[in-house]
């Protein structure tokens, strides 16, 4: 992100303030978008552009040379008497995860589409999550100068695919030229009168009586309506030429509810974290009181850490000096906290804005091309992992004399990004491996083991009983010490669910082991002695080695006998395609081992389908819109093949539902890392105490 300059002291300056967020489809021309707003507002003093890689949100080398936004950046720009704080986020489907935190911290979005290929699949995930969050949006069609580009179409695709609720607020002429021009619609005029008077009982009352309502009358009962989510506002135009930029601007000025700003005790959110060439820093978004320079943060079970330097963004200078307070409604850039990672709640953050991100279920090993520089890798990708957790880092050991690091992705781009990433900023060059998916093994019954002091071939000073029983979907792993929790000494059984947690990292299939209960049901340790007058003598002395050590001996044999069962990441997925075409998909998705929504399976036109917008909308032909699961790892083939198969004019859109189990004779299976802890002869020779 672009280091962001100072606002004015907001105690001495009573402007209106705004988080927006830019979001779209990949390529839909969001970036060039808030270039274009800079520009007008003054902010720049010449276009950026995504070709040439001069544009200002876009500050990392990979984003300039691929084109592509790969983490939400940080800019602000006045609009009359607002200050708007621009959070420009990633298009790619790789990187929704980037999208979906930005989103959790907006006040409000412009949700950009291009007027060419119209509603794309991301568009439909990224509009869904605004709508899931509550975050009111404005729609910006744009590039109205490239050939090909279809206002009407574009409008009618966003009613059938995205919402019914929607007003345009904008005519266009010269589609598809340079010279195109964008007329904006009266407030007062039909079309945008019906509209807003659906959605407000007293507009369309007065109405009724008669009455023309005024402008000003229309206009709050739209910005009322766009508070509460139930109109979206359509605008339209080209971020190249600058026609319809001034219309999208009035309408994040006189639309978008401003940001509240309570005072009261600190609440904030961490949304992203990165490093530049004076370290790290926290990108936070304050919803209740402020933040200074010297003061203490902490989120709940970490030590406080004091803030060294605080940067808000300033809408008017580039330039300008670190500010050291930040107030309500302001995003600021935060140094000094090394503990704070993304997702990160300080205080009480509204309860809408917290969300739970997913992981990526693709997974990639990493080794470094000069072995050498084995411990420079996962160094750097350690670095990343703070920035951002979600990539799941994992040592994999399948190869002792060759350690290789386990990264989980969303997708090859991704993947792409991390190598360039690794190459330009850390001197790393890195080989990848092809991707597969990260599946997970869940409990089938019950199990028990135990491990006895001083009994066959025991070597560990430590005796353990364990029971294993499944837990519900989510329920994730819960160490319970039963009775021993009087009969051992804490750190014991803090060591045994360390060593029981870390065996449930790889379970019988080589999978991580999850929703599932472990109970300790006995135990047994030397006390602390020696001989006479030594020093304590751990040798006949019980220590957490010991308990860590034979823990995850016993889990696995308790794991064994209650059995387990693979399952493998399963995405729901929706999918418009035109009517003509749904035998084709029907039988693609049931190719790719998908389930359909009750009543859709073997038939023509599925009876869970849902048409999806009338027929004079695209021409005399209906869309029908097919719901269900499909197992992630099908997803990219089937993406692939949707072109061919569906003429062009098919939406996919798809994320993460659950995890099912793999209904295969031979379920997927992981070579282990290591010593295998359900090899109990193989584990006691290979660690002895």
């Amino acid at each position: 992100m672009p280091v962001p300059s100072p606002v004015p002291d907001p105690a001495s300056n009573p402007r209106e303030l705004l988080t927006l967020g830019i979001v779209a489809h990949v390529d839909a021309g969001k970036t060039s978008l808030t270039e274009r707003l800079l520009y007008d507002a003054g902010v720049t003093d010449r276009l950026g552009s995504v070709d040439a890689g001069t544009t200002r949100t876009d500050s990392m080398d990979v984003e300039r040379r691929r084109g592509i936004t790969v983490r939400a950046a940080v800019t602000s720009l006045p609009i009359a008497d607002l200050d708007v704080t621009i959070v420009d986020t990633p298009g790619h489907p790789d990187f929704i995860t980037e999208v979906e935190r930005s989103l959790t911290v907006l006040d409000a979005a412009v949700l950009v589409l291009s007027a060419v290929e119209g509603v794309q699949p991301q568009t439909v995930v990224i509009f869904k999550a605004l709508q899931r969050i509550g975050v009111p949006t404005v729609v910006f069609v744009n590039k109205l100068d490239r050939s090909g580009a279809d206002l009407a179409r574009t409008v009618a695709a966003i009613r059938r695919r995205l919402t019914p609720r929607l007003v345009a607020l904008n005519a266009a002429s010269g589609q598809g030229t340079q010279s195109v021009a964008v007329q904006p619609l009266s407030l007062t005029s039909e079309p945008v009168l019906e509209a807003v008077a659906e959605q407000d009982e007293a507009l369309l009352r007065a109405w009724a009586d008669g009455e023309h309502p005024g402008t000003g009358a229309v206009r709050k009962a739209l910005r009322r309506a766009v508070a509460a989510g139930t109109l979206t506002p359509v605008c339209a135009g080209s971020a190249i030429t600058g026609a319809g930029v001034d219309g999208l601007r009035s309408a994040i000025r006189q639309l978008l509810p401003p940001a509240p700003r309570p005072a009261g005790p600190l609440a904030a959110t961490v949304f992203a974290v990165d490093h530049d060439d004076r370290g790290r820093r926290s990108w936070l978004r304050l919803w209740a009181g402020e933040l200074s320079a010297r003061q203490l943060v902490s989120v709940a079970g970490r030590r406080p850490e004091r803030v060294t330097e605080v940067t808000v963004s300033r809408p008017r200078d580039a330039d300008g000096t670190d500010r050291q307070r930040a107030t309500a409604g302001q995003v600021a850039a935060v140094r000094g906290p090394s503990a704070l990672r993304i997702g990160d709640s300080i205080g009480q953050p509204p309860a809408r804005r917290r969300h739970r991100f997913s992981a990526g279920v693709l997974q990639t090993l990493v080794t470094p091309v000069d072995p050498r520089r084995r411990g420079a890798l996962f160094a750097a990708l350690t670095q990343l992992a703070h920035e951002d957790p979600l990539i799941g880092l994992r040592l994999d050991q399948t190869d002792p004399d060759a350690p290789r690091a386990a990264v989980a992705v969303h997708g090859e781009v991704q993947r792409e990004v991390i190598a360039t990433v690794l190459a330009e900023r850390f001197g790393v060059t890195a080989r990848f491996s092809e991707l597969s998916v990260i599946c997970l093994e869940r409990v089938r019954g019950s199990g028990e083991a135990a491990e006895w002091l001083n009994r066959n071939g025991n070597p560990y000073l430590a005796g353990i009983g364990l029971r294993i029983d499944p837990a519900p979907v989510d329920h994730g792993v819960r160490f319970d010490p039963g009775v021993q929790r009087g009969n051992l000494p804490p750190a014991f059984i803090a060591a045994t669910e360390e060593g029981v947690r870390a065996a449930l990292q790889q379970g019988r299939f080589g999978w991580q082991v999850t929703d599932c209960t472990i109970t300790m049901t006995a135990s047994g340790y030397c006390p602390r002695q020696s001989h006479r007058h030594q020093k304590f003598n751990k040798a006949m002395s019980s220590v957490g080695a010991d308990f860590r050590l034979l823990a995850q001996v016993v889990v696995m044999t308790a794991l064994r006998r209650a059995g387990t069962t693979v399952c493998q990441p399963v995405d729901a997925f929706e999918l418009t395609v035109p009517t003509d075409r749904i035998a084709a998909m029907v039988k693609a998705l049931g190719r790719s081992g998908a389930q359909l929504d009750a009543g859709a399976a073997g038939t023509a036109v599925p009876a869970a389908a849902e048409p999806a917008g009338d027929a004079a909308d695209i021409g005399g032909q209906d869309d029908v819109t097919l719901t269900g699961l499909i197992p992630t790892a099908a997803v990219p083939e089937l993406m692939r093949g949707l072109p061919d198969l569906s003429g062009g004019e098919a939406v996919f859109a798809s994320e993460l539902a659950c995890y099912q189990p793999v209904s295969d004779r031979r379920p997927p299976a992981r070579k282990r890392s290591g010593v295998d802890p359900a090899n109990r002869e193989q584990w006691f020779r290979a660690i002895p105490r």
